[in-house]
């Protein structure tokens, strides 16, 4: 009976005072400020992105060596300052079925010698020779594979062609005839660049494992688990290579360094709060780039990073916004804002030398709709390919845009050069220009 009166009791103490201060239930010791004066404070504010130019009269004059060094580019994921200084005058096509949801992905060219390989929309691998003529189509994919459109990432070093796809299916080609070598099939999907080193080769699958394989038979020799996500996202992870030790990133932004001889974790270095991971869900990080000493690398929340190799710690870190793969010309650093902006910055301290607005020509309508897709840096100019299908010429020197050329009305590739030629990839063809 006491139970029930005190229950009693307390219901009438709830519903007969109301939480406000008319109530006077909250007593001026609490402390408690007037409704009309309340103050809020947000924990986690969002950071703005650069979004004004910074030194746009400053003229820069590149003295970096041209890279022609294939493995260090490959390994370093750097493409540095490219020997090539095209008219882009001159079109030809390298045409295939069309890849459904063709604007989800990053694809990405093989390059054999003088030929080139890519896919179709139902698996099928095509190498074409420098003429745009089909050398062999090999498809070795079942009926119902077919109908998942698989998407595929490729590797080669000048006799096997390796490939591993996102219905958790890799295998090996023999790069001149096409034939089969080996197949095998994942316990996951793959979401990452593929690196060879040796006789083994390197890939990042969806549960955010790095698998390491033999390259003779495809067996799995070791693996490093890190964190999953419960979300799976389409942005393709990275890997990089150096002195016998591998770098790569997962989907949560986390940095991981592996012997490459032992499949040894030797550092991670977290780059997103835990009290923000619903965030990582959206997380969009650039390919990861390196030198001898440092790893550098963005994201599309507002963070450019360079991190120390051997330590794993961080050697700066600004705030620069982009998804893009950044590129390393001696101790310049440039990338592309999601907004726009081209950004030099000198490697050693992450300062900005200067910010360009190279999409100032558009009328704020179109450019709310238009997000930079990737660059590569020539001699004398920046290559940048659009969301809406064009490809801008920027003169490295003033960075200002000095020509749009029109490829598509629909996004295109990141831009691939080889031999002096440009290449750019559509949902149903292989643009070449020169």
């Amino acid at each position: 009976m006491n139970k029930i009166i005190l229950l009693i009791f307390f219901n009438f103490i709830l519903v007969g005072c109301s939480f406000n201060k008319n109530s006077k239930f909250w007593t001026e010791s609490q402390n408690i400020p007037e409704e009309n004066n309340l103050e809020f404070k947000e924990i986690f504010v969002e950071e703005k992105a650069l979004g004004k130019e910074l030194n746009p009269n400053l003229k820069l004059k590149l003295r970096g060596k041209i890279n022609n060094n294939l493995s260090t580019r490959n390994y370093f994921n750097n493409d540095g300052r490219l020997n090539f200084d095209g008219l882009l005058k001159k079109l030809s096509r390298y045409k295939f079925s069309k890849i459904k949801n063709f604007h989800q992905f990053e694809p990405t060219i093989s390059f054999n010698r003088k030929n080139l390989v890519f896919f179709d929309n139902t698996g099928s691998i095509l190498q074409f020779n420098d003429q745009s003529k089909l050398i062999w189509r090999k498809n070795y994919y079942s009926k119902s594979e077919k109908k998942l459109k698989p998407i595929l990432q490729f590797a080669n070093n000048d006799n096997l062609l390796i490939v591993a796809d996102n219905i958790a299916k890799y295998y090996a080609l023999n790069l001149d005839t096409g034939e089969l070598v080996w197949t095998k099939n994942n316990v996951a999907p793959f979401n990452s660049q593929i690196k060879i080193f040796k006789d083994k080769f390197f890939v990042v699958d969806f549960s955010n494992t790095l698998r390491c394989f033999s390259i003779n038979d495809g067996k799995e020799l070791w693996n490093i688990s890190t964190e999953k996500s419960l979300i799976r996202s389409q942005k393709k992870l990275s890997i990089v290579i150096v002195n016998d030790l591998l770098y790569f990133n997962n989907s949560l932004g986390d940095i991981n360094a592996v012997d490459i001889n032992k499949g040894e974790l030797l550092w991670q270095l977290p780059t997103q709060s835990n009290l923000i991971f619903e965030g990582a869900f959206s997380l969009e990080t650039s390919d990861i780039i390196a030198d001898s000493k440092s790893l550098f690398f963005s994201n599309n929340k507002n963070q450019l990073f360079s991190i120390n190799l051997e330590t794993g710690n961080f050697n700066w870190e600004n705030k620069i916004n982009s998804n893009l793969r950044p590129s390393l010309i001696g101790n310049y650093l440039f990338t592309i804002s999601m907004e726009g902006y081209l950004i030099i910055v000198e490697k050693n301290t992450g300062n900005i030398i200067r910010v360009t607005d190279i999409l100032k020509n558009y009328k704020k309508k179109k450019r709310d709709k238009i997000k930079p897709i990737g660059f590569i840096i020539g001699l004398n100019n920046i290559y940048l390919s659009l969301s809406n299908g064009r490809l801008l010429v920027i003169d490295i020197e003033t960075g200002k845009t000095i020509s749009i050329l029109k490829i598509d009305n629909e996004k295109i590739s990141r831009p691939f050069v080889l031999d002096r030629n440009l290449f750019v990839v559509k949902d149903n063809a292989i643009i070449k220009l020169n």
